[in-house]
């Protein structure tokens, strides 16, 4: 009798973990089907402005670069750092218009105005600890509205919404081939002591996946050779994870988990721009430079 209860089979063994319940965070600590509706919701409204009202796309990343700054204004708030937040928000709403109405010398203009603006505006605030006010909001305008507005230049090139609606999707297979790769994948972290759930697997995932939809834009939306789509793909990628780990760095310096709860599945707005405030720039910069005749 009892050999017999030693040799019970498995399957009728009772599992000791408990089930997950609907909604709980998966292994990489989201709540997925929350993310994937956010996320192919925000894609339809910023790919749908793009392509047939542009301006209501400068208007959307606007306030999307707004709200950024407002989330990082916040988490700036737990170490007790305050930004001059009026000539902030007001720099965050100047920038993206000027880029798309006055091309990069208007961007350049209004980005010294902005930073003269919030000196000033702190320099008659009596309160202590003026100079870390003044540089945290230089540091959030440049980190966030500044490079936001690289998309408006693009914007701004012949048949640029393409080269943006190519940039979204090379973000997007970043995000989507990290994460699927790097949860059934993923043992070796990149940075450990800064974001110990990004693995080189999950990096190696989301370049072959973006590999392939940037060859696919390259060829059907730009019109270009297929390397083309490599370049763009492994420097977009790059560029990506880049801006995610200087978030993920900022974050934990700071002490906080997300910048903002206002996405649900993915955490603040700025947890979803990381990766377009540094992709955008990098994009701009390969039109420009490196892959001349690119539009």
């Amino acid at each position: 009798m009892r050999e017999a209860r030693k040799r019970r089979p498995r399957l009728f063994r009772r599992s000791r973990r408990p089930p997950r319940e609907p909604g709980a965070p998966s292994r990489a600590g989201r709540n997925l089907p929350a993310a994937i509706g956010v996320g192919v919701g925000l894609m339809i409204l910023v790919l749908g402005g793009l392509l047939f009202f542009p301006l209501a796309f400068v208007a959307l990343v606007t306030v999307l670069g707004v709200l950024g700054v407002l989330e990082v204004s916040r988490a700036l708030a737990v170490r007790r750092i305050g930004m001059p937040l009026v000539p902030a928000v007001a720099a965050s709403v100047a920038l993206p218009f000027a880029a798309y109405y006055g091309g990069a010398e208007s961007l350049a203009f209004a980005s010294v105005f902005s930073f003269l603006a919030l000196l000033l505006w702190r320099s008659l605030d009596p309160a202590p600890g003026a100079p870390r006010a003044v540089m945290a909001g230089a540091f959030t305008l440049l980190w966030v509205p500044f490079m936001l507005s690289f998309a408006m230049l693009l914007l701004q090139l012949p048949g640029g919404y393409l080269l943006i609606a190519t940039l979204l999707l090379l973000v997007v297979a970043n995000d989507t081939f990290g994460y699927l790769i790097g949860v059934l994948f993923g043992k070796h972290p990149m940075a450990p002591k800064i974001s110990p759930k990004k693995s080189w697997e999950g990096f190696a995932g989301s370049v072959g996946g973006a590999m392939v939809i940037g060859v696919l834009c390259a060829v059907f939306l730009l019109n270009q050779p297929f390397w083309v789509g490599l370049v763009l793909a492994v420097a977009i990628v790059a560029a990506a994870t880049a801006g995610d780990l200087a978030e993920s760095m900022i974050k934990r310096e700071l002490g906080v988990k997300d910048m903002g709860t206002m996405l649900p599945g993915h955490g603040g707005v700025m947890d979803r721009l990381d990766s377009v405030v540094f992709a955008s720039p990098m994009a701009f910069l390969l039109s420009a430079t490196l892959v001349p005749g690119l539009i």
